[in-house]
Parts: C-alpha cells; structure tokens; sequence
C-alpha cells in the first residue's frame, strides 16, 4: 500500500450524498482507494485519503464533489451557489519517455445548483479549476448527483461527470498537443451511519478516457475502475 503524506490531501470519492450538501453537519475522517496510477495506466496503487465536509459562511472544505477543495461561497438561495476554490491536483511519475508531473494546487470558480427530481434531490455543478502552474492549463468540469436511495441511516446516489482539458493540460499531463473532452465518468456512492456519530462512506466510479487522450503515448488502457471505502467523525 502507497501511503505518501502527500495523499492524505488527495481527491476522496467517498462521502454521504453529495446533493445532501446544505445539511447542516460536518464530516472528518480518512479511507482508502484503489485506482489506476494515472487514468490510462494499466498499473494500480492504493492510497490513503482523506475524507472532508464543511460547509460555513462563506467558507467551505469538502471531498464531496470529485476532488479535494476549499475556499469561499455566496449562497443566492437554498437552491443555487457560487464561489471559488482552491484544490488539489495529482501528477504522476515519469513515463514513456515524458517527464514526471509534480502534484500541485489549482484555483478556480464553480457554479452548483440543487433541486428535485420528484421525490429525489440532484444536484448539479459546473467547475472551472487553473492550475497555479501556468504550464499546467486548465480545466472544466460538469458533475450531476442524483439521489436513489433515503431510508433511515443509509443513503446512496448515482453520479455522471464530464470534465475538458486545455491544450497546455492535456501537453503537459499526456504528451498531446489538443484541447476538448478529456474523458467521462459514472458511479455510485453513499453512506451508513454506524452510529449517531460515525459514518461508513463509499464509492464505485468508472472512467473513460476520450479519443483525443487515447491518442497519447502513455495511455495503456481507456477505461478505469476507482473505489473507497471510509469512516467519518460527523460533528
């Protein structure tokens, strides 16, 4: 098992309900997941992750939503929210002759909305992160959380994100010059409340890379599996 310290602030796929989000309650605890090294790598690793939710005013830290970030939020209404962000961003080794990505930082906006499909909470974002790395580029990212499953102490829900690379992200991370789709995803992810205090959190996602990154030399696979589990301290 890889457990760099660098890790304990990677992305973390596993917490409640994303579209839950404006509960008034606070998540800190840690998990692990499998993944690929980097999406297209046929080789695979395990880390240890950190598992994060506040939400205050204005600021807020979370790992709710696909990545790890911070920053600051208006809240327009219970149903719509924008702010800005700070997060995380992972590099990789090097390989097939590219040099090695370092893991650094973005900054960026998003846009979130939540409503109802019927009885059912969704929720929808549109995120724009640059990394600080000018070099680095940019992307953006839309998600779509939709919640299948309320009974008791046990939630689930269903997730689909899409997320476009910049000419300079797509260079510097896989070797091509182009810009556009960068790949797709789906998955499921929910929560337990072993006790009024503690919870089991989880997630099952999978990837796809697009036809402009299976172009790249370091790509060895289009597909690729991620899956956490966890336990959060809920305040």
């Amino acid at each position: 098992m890889e457990i760099p310290v660098r890790l304990l602030l990677a992305v973390a796929l596993v917490l409640p309900l994303a579209a839950a989000a404006q509960e008034d309650y606070a998540l800190l605890g840690a998990g692990v997941r499998t993944r690929p090294d980097y999406d297209g790598s046929a080789s695979r690793t395990v880390d240890l992750i950190p598992v994060v939710r506040y939400y205050g005013k204005p600021w807020f830290a979370r790992s709710t939503q696909g990545m790890l970030e911070g920053g600051a939020r208006y809240e327009f209404s219970r149903a719509l929210q924008a702010g800005v962000q700070i997060a995380y961003e992972a590099g990789r080794d090097a390989v097939v002759g590219l040099p090695e990505v370092d893991w650094g930082a973005s900054i960026g906006f998003h846009v979130e909305a939540d409503g109802k499909i019927g009885p059912a909470p969704i929720n929808g974002l549109l995120r724009y992160p640059r990394h600080l790395d000018s070099d680095r580029g940019a992307q953006l990212d839309l998600r779509s959380t939709l919640g299948v499953y309320g009974e008791g102490r046990t939630q689930a829900g269903v997730f689909v994100q899409a997320t476009w690379a910049s000419t300079k992200s797509m260079q510097s991370f896989y070797g091509i010059d182009d810009s556009g789709l960068l790949f797709t995803s789906i998955g499921v992810l929910g929560s337990h409340g072993l006790t009024p205090k503690w919870d089991l959190v989880g997630s099952i996602e999978a990837r796809r890379l697009s036809s402009d990154a299976m172009r790249s030399p370091i790509v060895e696979r289009r597909t690729a599996t991620y899956a956490s589990v966890g336990a959060a301290y809920r305040f």
